[in-house]
């Protein structure tokens, strides 16, 4: 097993493919591998589920790079993808891209099945057809469901979603296993457990109640507080992803969290503590689709890809605060 840093001398550099590559989590990972002097190609739909200035934002540090090139386009579309893959020829794929979010998912779910589904099958046909075979798929936490066990372990049944949204990352996941099983691809699949920091999407309750309150507004308060999330830093979940890509082989599936619950009522104290505002709730029943807790068990990811997030939540929230504080002209 490696542990150290993936950082490559120019005659080393790797030729990544990151889908989704303006989002919160791909803009990041664009930027964390061209500072290790990657070559890096970045795929993006600009979706607009949320305003696309918020994603130009995320990729102003770096879509200039010399070792970056970003494509504007669907995964869904295979000419899109032959010519994105002709003229970059990746060597691993990082997959990102997909409809986000639970709660928009009951409302849109056959657009959801369409581009998390059939967009993840695209692309493993185009890597199939390109003999391109490393990818790291983006799962989610939402995939356990109201799993009754904790902390929810990747041996645990995943056959109760109560999400359309968590459904088409089983459905991803599915698809990866059988694509490495019947033409030996080496995927990793990563269940990400609720990621925050900086940049984070406008829409998730991080970004969203810390401008409700800053901006003195009600922010929706689903129930009495006590559903509880499994908090993970962005600078955590590139680690986990850098340690899965490190160590790929064969089909594997790792959890990447903190291992540590914060309670919706503490979440919204830390952001009150951090800006020195109190909030303003509109207590509101739960929603449909919501999981009453995720909590990560990561001993996996510790042991095979050597998985040690260090980002305590406080310390998580400052930096998601100063970011925002300094970019709200967006907000």
């Amino acid at each position: 097993m490696q542990t150290t840093d993936l950082f490559i001398t120019a005659s080393e550099k790797m030729n990544i493919l990151v889908t989704g590559a303006a989002g919160f989590i791909g803009s990041h990972v664009c930027e964390y591998y061209l500072k290790r002097e990657h070559i890096v190609t970045g795929i993006d739909n600009f979706d607009p589920f949320y305003p696309e200035k918020f994603k130009q934002n995320n990729i102003k540090g770096f879509k200039d790079n010399s070792s970056f090139k970003l494509y504007r386009g669907d995964i869904r579309d295979r000419d899109f993808l032959e010519s994105v893959f002709s003229s970059v020829k990746p060597e691993v794929i990082i997959h990102l891209a997909a409809k986000a979010g639970v709660r928009p998912s009951i409302e849109a779910v056959e657009e959801y099945y369409d581009v998390n589904v059939n967009g993840t099958l695209a692309l493993l046909g185009q890597m199939k057809r390109t003999g391109v075979k490393r990818m790291l798929f983006a799962s989610s936490s939402s995939v356990y469901g109201n799993n009754p066990k904790l902390p929810f372990s990747e041996s645990d049944p995943v056959d109760n979603p109560i999400s359309p949204y968590a459904s088409t990352k089983k459905s991803g996941e599915l698809l990866c296993h059988v694509y490495s099983h019947l033409y030996g691809f080496d995927i990793t699949c990563l269940r990400f457990f609720t990621v925050y920091g900086p940049r984070q999407r406008p829409d998730l309750a991080i970004h969203k109640f810390t401008r409700l309150i800053d901006e003195g507004e009600p922010l929706p308060f689903f129930g009495d507080g006590s559903t509880a999330r499994d908090y993970t830093f962005i600078d955590d979940i590139l680690n986990g992803i850098n340690g899965a890509l490190i160590n790929l082989g064969g089909y594997r599936l790792y959890n990447l969290g903190e291992s540590k619950v914060i309670s919706l009522e503490k979440m919204v104290d830390s952001i009150e503590d951090t800006l020195g505002k109190k909030a303003v709730l509109n207590k509101l029943p739960m929603q449909q689709g919501d999981v009453n807790i995720t909590y990560a068990d990561i001993s996996r990811a510790r042991s095979e890809i050597a998985y040690n997030p260090k980002t305590d939540f406080s310390q998580g929230i400052k930096q998601f605060v100063g970011w925002y504080l300094h970019n709200k002209d967006i907000s």
